[in-house]
């Protein structure tokens, strides 16, 4: 795995590999045995704002013995027009690998393409994959496995977030379902492609029975702040409660990956009720972006 621009670009067997590699970091943080990313220089480059994908990666980068620096937009020539395949050769001279959060999609693939070093999707309008594989390894860390699973996504079904738990879900073969406002469900031709274990409904009840993983995320993305007035009022009745958690399956999980905006799309007792898990679920991208990390650095070798 050279790069990781989106879940739909890895098989099953990468997913489940990463997802056990991490439980590796985790449970060996402080203690390896090699550092795969030593005497490397990583960059960040951020269009958008973060807090835990930042951090995650600065932290995880030192941790395998590679230096970080953090590059935002502004900061060099991509913030005065100059085209991404430029930037990328350039960098691509110096560094030994780029982690990219923005939001086109195809800004990532064509970094990936021009520069010729590792590259990770941190974030675009498209996909959100580090986060995804965090989250898996948090099911599978509190679950003990994904057999039977059953996912139920409350919100903006056509963000990030929710594609990429699409792809997840295609790939490893639970079910996933989205309860969404019809405006903001995933695309047609998404679904198509993804296949069978993806059910989209307006019906929050419906698709929240028996779930055994409810999952939320904002209601209103970054770059979408202009429609949030509009969004506010679509999304109302889209929230995860103590009502809708009546109709989840007994001991489901609930996840947030954050910033949560209590009172919108989660209530201050259930998101409190649940910290426990959201804030392992947050702490989780470290060792998650550690055996990414690991992955790109062994198969540049």
């Amino acid at each position: 795995m050279k790069n990781l621009l989106s879940i739909q670009s890895l098989s099953r067997e990468q997913i489940l590999n990463l997802v056990q590699r991490t439980e590796d970091m985790k449970r060996n943080r402080g203690n390896y045995s090699s550092q795969p990313l030593l005497h490397q220089v990583w960059a960040l480059i951020f269009s958008k704002s973060s807090t835990r994908t930042r951090v995650s990666f600065e932290t995880g980068i030192r941790e395998l013995g590679g230096s970080v620096m953090f590059l935002a937009a502004d900061d060099i020539q991509l913030g005065r027009g100059e085209p991404i395949c430029d930037t990328a050769r350039v960098l691509g001279r110096m560094i030994h690998g780029a982690v990219i959060r923005t939001f086109e999609q195809k800004d990532v693939t064509e970094f990936a393409e021009f520069s010729g070093i590792p590259t990770l999707n941190a974030l675009t309008d498209e996909e959100h994959p580090c986060q995804i594989l965090a989250d898996l390894f948090t099911i599978q860390e509190s679950l003990g496995s994904f057999e039977d699973l059953s996912v139920c996504f409350v919100g903006d079904g056509s963000c990030n977030v929710a594609q990429s738990w699409i792809w997840a879900a295609a790939r490893l073969g639970f079910s996933l379902r989205i309860a969404s406002p019809r405006s903001y469900q995933p695309p047609a031709k998404l679904l198509h492609i993804a296949g069978s274990h993806i059910t989209v409904t307006e019906d929050l009840d419906a698709a929240v029975k028996n779930s055994k993983v409810l999952y939320t995320d904002v209601w209103v993305s970054m770059g979408k702040e202009q429609e949030t007035s509009q969004r506010l009022t679509q999304f109302e009745g889209y929230q995860i409660n103590d009502r809708v958690l009546a109709s989840a399956a007994p001991n489901a999980m609930v996840m947030h990956c954050l910033p949560a905006y209590r009172g919108k799309e989660i209530t201050e007792k259930t998101f409190e009720a649940y910290a426990d898990i959201i804030f392992r679920q947050a702490e989780n991208r470290l060792h998650t972006q550690k055996a990414i990390l690991e992955a790109v650095a062994q198969d540049a070798l």
